[in-house]
Formats: structure tokens, C-alpha cells, sequence
């Protein structure tokens, strides 16, 4: 069976359009408990989080209804990273936890991501069974007791303390960093987590009105970061994303430095200090060929999965590997978490700061970027790609033209009703000029301006 709701992260459209209704939200509490397993017979704990979005309060309250209606006990936690939840399921010996979010995407979208009782997302035959229970034309009336709900008040600080404990508390006294928290889920815990190891900080977009998440600042937007980090001669920016499972960062001279940048300065740390296992870093296929190339050097393998950082856990978890992440800023240490973290992630380089004393300029210049060309086209339908002549031949074509120097990755968003063209080549003129050739088709084929 293919799944109908669950896309690459969860499930995740415009809010109160279906799927991210009241209704489908209901169901998905009482989905969860009646098929998440639970540790104490027909008595389900769950942890509900969200982030600032406007539509966050309507979710939340419909899905505490479902799981209530079953039983559960619900931990509410209110405004708290991606992340947390996934930490505060396991800490606190929940059946699973659930986030709604819609990261980085507008506010006007949401989502909702659910965990199992490890911390972990759920894999394919869990999300198929949680989707059979949403989808059923009718379910049975619950026929146990009615659940509760409890506010947890010092979500943020548990998991303060936890983020604290991934560089031993390590004081980052004597750095001056840039935050900015893209009116989001971090706005509180990141600058508390910083400050509270000593860090002079700088906030920004940390005033959410439930309209602006995302809005111009934050992973997507790391400008603003950057010019106060010039403005203010910080040592870094540190950009998060709505529900601050992913990070941007911004070096000493206000220049945004890539995902992949970060992930090749942070396989090549964990080598020296002897905690990479299998001298290998795991990430996406959107990843920079440069990246392969750089870490290949110095005897750390690549290893490359489907995009979507729950692809990239579920490698790791089945090799045994501690690190991995992709280009978009989400990076995953295992030993540490179940999932991207973007404020551990920020705790994690600032330590080499710290400990390395010199400035992200030099110490993430460890590779060649290859020229890339990234695209994203709305889309009305998403026809297999094969399935479109025209697009399948101008594809080929520019693979051939290619060659061995560079590639072409055409793939469907998982999230959003988008086609994502991305080019890498040596030149940048020919990247350009491939990405310029298939854009064209895709929008003369499956675009939407063609598809009115």
C-alpha cells in the first residue's frame, strides 16, 4: 500500500484545507492511540507540541480531543522545537510524542510529525496503520475511561538542560553570536540555551505574532543575521528554521556557509576527536558532489540516501554511523539525538569555536563547491517524470551534455505541490544553462501556468 497522507516529513498541507483539518486532526489523536503501542495497558502518554504558527491552537486542541476521547494522557508543552518533543517522548517514558509544524514552510501551512516511544519518527508500516485509522469511514466509539490533559511547564527548561548536556555545559564565554529564531519554535529556548553557557547573544526574529513565522528571516532568510553580524562583529550567525530542527550558519564576515560546508567541517571534527563511526557521514542526495569529494580525501566515506532527514536517521540507524544531515541545515548526531536539531547543532560548532580558536571562515573551508542551480516549480499534479516525453528527453539530454561533470536531480517536493530541479556542473554557466533548459519544460509541461 502507498501512503495517501504522509509525505517526507510527516503530514503537511495548507491549514484548515484537508488533510491539516480539525477533523483529520482528531483523527489523529485517536489514531495514535489505537495504534501506538503503549507501555501501560490501554493507558496511552502523549506529548503535544507545536510551533507559532496561527493554526497551531486549532490543531492542538483538536488532536488533545482525539486522544483524550481514547484515554490518553496528554503532556502539553506549548511553543517548543521539533526536537523537544522528540526528547521529552523518551525522557519522560511517553508512547509518542507529536509536533505541529510546518517548519519552514508559511504560516499559512502546517503539519503534523509524530514519534514513537524512542524519540524516533515512525517508519513506513507504522505510518500505514496511523493512516488506515484516519482514513476509516467510521470507527468504533472508544469504550474506555476519558484521558487528561497536563501542562508541562518546564518543557523548556527540560530540554535546555538536555541541549546544554550535548557539549557537557561547556562555556562558550568569549563568543559573541547572532541568533535568529525565525519567529518560531526556538524563540525562547535558543537564546536561553546561549546565554545560559555564557555566550553573549544577539537575538532576532524572536517576536512571533502567529502570522510571521519564517517571514524574511530565519534558515530560509539568514540576511538579517548576517548584517548584524557585521554590525555588531560577532563571531557567528545562527540561523534556525520554524521549528528549529535545522540551522543556517553565518560566518565572522556575514557570509552565509552552506549545509554541506557545515556537515564536511563537522565529519572531519568528529574524525580527529574519534567519534565518527565507520569514518562515515551520512546525507542526501542533494548534497554537493565537492562535499564526496573533499571528505574522500581524508578517508571519510559518503554515504546517500533519498532526501528528507528521516531517510537520512533510518541509514544511520541500520549502519551504526553518528552524523548525518543534508544541505538544508539539518544535521543529526546521533549520539546525542533522534532526529535534526538545530540548536545542538549551533552548540556543537560553537564548541570547535571555542575549543579550535579560530573563526567558521577558515575552519569551514575544507571543500570545492560545485555550482549548483536549485529550482522549485509549483506544480498542479505530480506525473511520474518518466511518464512526461518531453521532460524525460530534455533530462537525458543534459545529463549526456553533463557528462561526468556534473548531474541532474529532478524530483518531486515531498511537503509542498513543487518540482525541485537541481544542476551541479564545474562551470556555472552550464549549470545554468541545463537547469534554464529543463525549467522551461517543466513549465510548458506539468507547470501550473500550463496546467490552467
Amino acid at each position: 500500500m502507498s501512503k495517501q497522507l504522509f509525505g517526507t516529513d510527516g503530514i503537511r498541507g495548507k491549514a484548515n484545507q484537508w488533510p491539516i483539518t480539525p477533523e483529520v486532526a482528531m483523527r489523529v489523536g485517536r489514531a495514535v492511540a489505537r495504534v501506538m503501542p503503549a507501555k501501560l495497558t490501554g493507558k496511552h502518554k502523549v506529548v503535544v507540541g507545536r510551533d507559532t504558527r496561527q493554526s497551531g491552537g486549532m490543531l492542538e486542541s483538536a488532536i488533545v480531543a482525539g486522544l483524550i476521547s481514547e484515554g490518553a494522557e496528554v503532556l502539553l508543552t506549548g511553543p517548543i522545537p521539533t526536537p523537544a518533543v522528540a526528547y521529552l517522548t523518551k525522557s519522560m517514558d511517553c508512547d509518542a510524542g507529536i509536533m505541529l509544524t510546518a517548519s519552514h514552510n508559511p504560516y499559512r501551512d502546517n503539519g503534523i510529525k509524530i514519534f514513537g516511544a524512542d524519540g524516533f519518527k515512525l517508519d513506513d508500516e507504522l505510518e500505514l496503520a496511523v493512516e488506515e485509522v484516519i482514513l476509516a469511514e467510521k470507527l468504533p466509539d472508544p469504550d474506555g475511561e476519558l484521558g487528561k490533559v497536563v501542562e508541562l511547564e518546564d518543557a523548556s527548561n527540560q530540554y535546555c538542560e538536555y541541549a546544554k548536556l550535548s557539549i557537557g555545559r561547556e562555556s562558550l564565554e568569549g563568543l559573541k553570536v547572532v541568533i535568529d529564531c525565525a519567529h518560531g519554535a526556538g524563540f525562547r529556548v535558543g537564546p536561553e540555551v546561549l546565554k545560559g553557557l555564557g555566550a553573549e547573544v544577539l537575538v532576532v526574529g524572536d517576536q512571533p505574532d502567529g502570522l510571521n513565522i519564517n517571514e524574511g528571516v530565519g534558515a530560509l532568510h539568514p540576511q538579517s543575521a548576517a548584517e548584524l553580524v557585521k554590525l555588531n562583529d560577532a563571531d557567528v550567525g545562527v540561523c534556525l528554521d520554524g521549528d528549529a530542527d535545522r540551522v543556517i550558519f553565518v560566518n565572522e564576515n556575514g557570509e552565509v556557509v552552506s549545509g554541506d560546508k557545515m556537515m564536511c567541517l563537522c565529519a572531519k571534527a568528529l574524525k580527529k576527536q574519534g567519534k565518527l563511526k565507520n569514518d562515515t557521514l551520512v546525507a542526501t542526495v542533494m548534497s554537493n558532489l565537492g562535499m564526496k569529494a573533499a571528505l574522500e580525501e581524508v578517508g571519510i566515506s559518503v554515504e546517500t540516501t533519498g532526501v528528507g532527514d528521516r531517510l537520512v536517521i533510518e541509514r544511520m540507524r541500520e549502519g551504526g554511523f553518528s552524523l548525518g544531515g543534508e544541505n538544508s541545515g539539518h544535521i543529526i548526531f546521533a549520539d546525542s539525538a533522534t532526529t535534526g536539531d538545530g540548536i545542538m547543532s549551533a552548540l556543537k560548532v560553537l564548541q570547535m569555536l571555542k575549543d579550535t580558536g579560530m573563526p567558521l571562515s577558515e575552519l569551514a573551508d575544507g571543500m570545492f563547491e560545485f555550482p549548483q542551480e536549485l529550482s522549485a516549480i509549483e506544480v498542479a499534479e505530480k506525473p511520474a517524470i518518466d511518464s512526461v516525453p518531453a521532460l524525460k528527453q530534455v533530462i537525458a539530454e543534459q545529463e549526456s551534455e553533463l557528462g561526468n561533470d556534473g548531474r541532474v536531480l529532478v524530483r518531486y517536493s515531498g511537503t509542498e505541490n513543487k518540482i525541485r530541479v537541481l544542476v551541479e556542473a564545474k562551470d556555472a554557466t552550464m549549470a545554468k544553462a541545463a537547469s534554464d533548459a529543463i525549467c522551461e519544460v517543466v513549465e510548458a509541461t506539468i507547470g501550473t501556468q500550463a496546467a490552467v
